[in-house]
């Protein structure tokens, strides 16, 4: 049952996709380019560290035409077979209806297979994103994320994030900003992974719920962040070390444009 919900979704969330694709005729429609090289102290993805609570190094890149776009973001990972590296591939539309700026991507992970005990790894998700600005210097923002069964490689999984940015005052040429993220993610029953505490998708769990607070820095194209992040999984993890609340510490440079 889980499974169905989660590929209905998806039907929808490509239906989504094709029926805002119309909405680029009303767009400026020009080439843009986009260039990221950030280090970090840790990699998490969604609460979990996939560095083994180690440092990270990633770039990403961008191309865009419209409202239309392709990227690509690389970075080392150490995550059980998963390492030494990881290759996310994206394309999307960033439409914008009335007061809601969307994004709706179609998201293809890739890893490098440290071990060789399996070479079904990479996989596929959806994800429907919206950002409005309530009130100058304040917005906020939901995804969700829509993942199919794809067999060992991944179980069927649905993220729900809420999303929070406020800028603040000014000093200088330092432009902070805090930001806020709550997520909960559910791989439902999935036989694969056994199911139950110990034998979960996520580090031994099927569902829980992950959040982040921290201010980002903005100085001409360079950029630090200081964040806390934490999630519920706690003592029921397989290793509650790769899970539990931590500080993380980012800076990097925008390169282009």
């Amino acid at each position: 049952m889980f499974g169905r919900k989660v590929t209905g979704g998806v039907c929808a969330a490509a239906l989504a996709m094709f029926a805002t694709a119309g909405i680029a005729s009303a767009e400026d429609r020009q080439f843009g380019y986009a260039l990221t090289i950030t280090g970090s102290s840790d990699y998490l993805f969604r609460g979990i560290s996939f560095t083994d609570n180690g440092p990270t190094a990633n770039i990403y890149q961008e191309v865009s035409y419209g409202i239309a776009y392709a990227a690509a973001w690389t970075s080392n990972i150490n995550n059980g077979a998963y390492g030494p590296w990881e290759q996310d591939i994206y394309v999307g539309l960033r439409p914008v209806t009335g007061p809601v700026s969307w994004d709706l991507q179609a998201l293809y992970y890739t890893y490098g297979n440290r071990d060789g005990s399996s070479s079904d790894i990479d996989y596929f998700e959806f994800k429907i994103g919206a950002t409005t600005t309530l009130r100058e210097g304040l917005t906020v923002g939901a995804n969700i994320f829509l993942t199919p069964d794809q067999g060992a490689a991944a179980a069927p999984n649905i993220s729900y994030e809420g999303t929070v940015a406020y800028d603040l005052p000014k000093f200088a040429q330092f432009a902070p900003q805090f930001t806020a993220l709550i997520g909960h993610t559910d791989a439902g029953d999935n036989a694969i992974y056994g199911g139950g505490a110990g034998n979960g998708y996520w580090n031994g769990v099927q569902s829980y719920t992950y959040w982040n607070a921290g201010v980002k820095v903005n100085v001409d194209k360079f950029f630090m962040d200081f964040r806390y992040s934490d999630t519920d999984i706690g003592s029921a993890g397989i290793d509650p070390g790769l899970s539990d609340a931590r500080f993380v510490f980012s800076a990097g440079v925008n390169l282009l444009p």
